[in-house]
């Protein structure tokens, strides 16, 4: 009796163990841990959009594929297309900062290109990539460039914030889709961040 308690103690502390590891390899603290190749307020945007990069993706990761095609009513987009209108915004507005959507993507039909989870969610993956990229590209002198935006001006600094705003919004929607399938986001799970 006592080796087995000894060994359903030790599958125990084995379980534990390894959930914390995959718990905490997944957290993103880029304000922490800094955000490489950018300083300044460029730095403060690629921290907001790699914890959205890590967010959307540890969702689209819970969510079962059996889901994707999921829409709270007609009007409106799918679990899938969600993921794909953010990923397609992510090559899609960078091109205003100098950035242009990598060849072979097209930002107008990706929203219903797939409802495959793998493939929405290695399309997200690449289109973060792409983010961060554009990100690390912009030169800092850019930022105060101005350019024409909806019938006025806006500068390059501003595209940015666009940019992680919208970003924001999609989440938001997503974190409410998944809680209507029955899928609690992720990171609600994680241990509290130390500071």
């Amino acid at each position: 009796m006592e080796a087995f308690m000894l060994r359903i103690l030790c599958a125990v502390c084995l379980i534990v163990t390894t959930t914390s590891a995959v718990r905490v390899v997944a957290q993103v603290y880029p304000y922490r841990d800094g955000t490489p190749g950018v300083t300044g307020y460029r730095a403060e945007v690629m921290a907001e959009v790699m914890i959205q990069e890590s967010e959307f993706v540890r969702l689209a990761e819970a969510i079962p594929a059996d889901k994707y095609t999921w829409r709270p009513s007609p009007d409106v987009r799918t679990i899938a297309e969600v993921f794909l209108h953010a990923s397609a915004a992510n090559y899609n507005l960078y091109k205003l900062v100098g950035t242009p959507t990598p060849a072979g993507v097209d930002t107008k039909t990706l929203e219903q290109s797939t409802t495959d989870k793998a493939k929405v969610l290695a399309t997200l993956k690449a289109s973060y990539t792409h983010a961060k990229t554009a990100i690390r590209s912009m030169p800092d002198a850019d930022l105060e460039k101005t350019l024409d935006w909806n019938g006025g001006k806006i500068t390059e600094r501003g595209v940015l914030l666009y940019i992680v705003q919208h970003i924001a919004q999609h989440l938001g929607q997503q974190i409410a889709y998944a809680r209507s399938v029955g899928v609690v986001p992720p990171w609600t799970l994680d241990p509290p961040r130390k500071n």
